[in-house]
């Protein structure tokens, strides 16, 4: 917690996070907002006390437009998370843990839909299905779940080669029972942070399609859709489409960085987990054993000088004692001969 308080940009990622969820969240509690209100006598007019982001070309406020306009933005970004993660998870967990012919089925089916450029699925898709914020939902969430897919999957089969897992599989637990009860809570940190970064993209590709009119349609607005229509106004009125542009800059700017950080608080706290369960069992540590064999090499490679002397002195005894055992067997024979004789 203290490296995350430290870490300035992290601080303020989700310190704008938060802000910007609660005033999409609250914003039917400000009153006098209306952001479909016309009044074509004050269209276009500049930042001013009594409207702080202008007007647009209709006249409409445009702080209301921006407030409700990331509503709409946050709530596809969230939802297309979602539904793009229930797909990666349960395709990444059956290809990672059944293997074989679903694993290689599952696999080239990322491949064909990675190997189409997303812009051309989605325009096309959104082409085909009525216009409309639920099938802007869908159709993002249906093309951006193969990274997730192959995310779970690597960590899945890295699980998969766990005792416990293997214990599980041995005395016949069922395997939606071993994957939802071992498995997906091993994974879920990865999930977590990939989800972030879903996130990010949902609001990029929901932005790119409005700014394309492919988005949500008038009156409903959103951040893409409002520049879009700032665009033919850009030399009158640039604030229309300054303003949405760097909100969503720093909304996917800011997701990017907390899943960072995310991701560096999960995956020491899982790799220092494993590095110790070794060192409970009565193992030695990596270092205790590095130290222990360098130890053994310095002593085999430069020997104390009294090994040394030690070994020069028994020397002599050694050569004697060796005569003495030759001389033995010589003496014993001649005796024998004698007494022949």
């Amino acid at each position: 917690m203290l490296e995350f308080c430290s870490d300035r940009q992290a601080a303020f990622a989700a310190s704008y996070l938060l802000l910007i969820f609660l005033i999409s969240i609250l914003v039917f509690l400000f009153r006098g907002l209306d952001p479909d209100k016309i009044d074509v006598l004050h269209k276009l007019q500049p930042p001013s006390p009594l409207h702080w982001f202008g007007t647009d070309n209709m006249g409409r406020d445009y702080f209301a437009r921006v407030l409700y306009g990331g509503q709409v933005s946050l709530l596809v970004g969230v939802l297309a998370m979602l539904c793009s993660v229930l797909i990666g998870v349960t395709v990444g967990m059956l290809s990672g843990y059944f293997g074989g012919l679903i694993d290689g089925f599952f696999m080239r089916l990322v491949d064909i839909f990675l190997s189409i450029p997303w812009l051309i699925m989605v325009t096309v898709f959104g082409l085909l299905f009525k216009k409309g914020l639920l099938s802007i939902i869908l159709v993002i969430g249906i093309f951006s779940w193969m990274d997730i897919a192959r995310i779970v999957r690597s960590e899945v089969l890295a699980v998969k080669s766990r005792e416990y897992v293997q214990y599980a599989d041995f005395i016949g637990i069922p395997p939606l029972s071993v994957m939802t009860g071992h498995i997906l809570p091993a994974v879920f940190s990865t999930i977590i942070t990939a989800s972030t970064s879903t996130i990010a993209g949902a609001i990029m590709t929901e932005s790119a399609l409005s700014f394309l009119g492919l988005g949500v349609q008038q009156p409903m607005s959103s951040w893409g859709s409002l520049l879009q229509q700032s665009q033919k106004y850009l030399q009158n009125a640039p604030y229309m489409a300054l303003l949405p542009g760097i909100l969503i800059i720093l909304t996917v700017y800011s997701f990017n960085k907390l899943g960072d950080i995310l991701r560096v608080f999960a995956e020491p706290r899982v790799r220092a987990g494993e590095e110790d369960m070794p060192r409970e069992a009565g193992g030695k540590s990596g270092n205790e054993e590095t130290a222990q064999e360098k130890s053994g090499e310095g002593r085999a490679e430069n020997p104390p000088r009294e090994d040394k002397e030690r070994e020069e002195a028994e020397i002599p005894a050694r050569e004697a004692s060796e005569r003495k055992e030759t001389e033995i067997p010589v003496r014993e024979a001649s005796e024998k001969r004698g007494k022949d004789e």
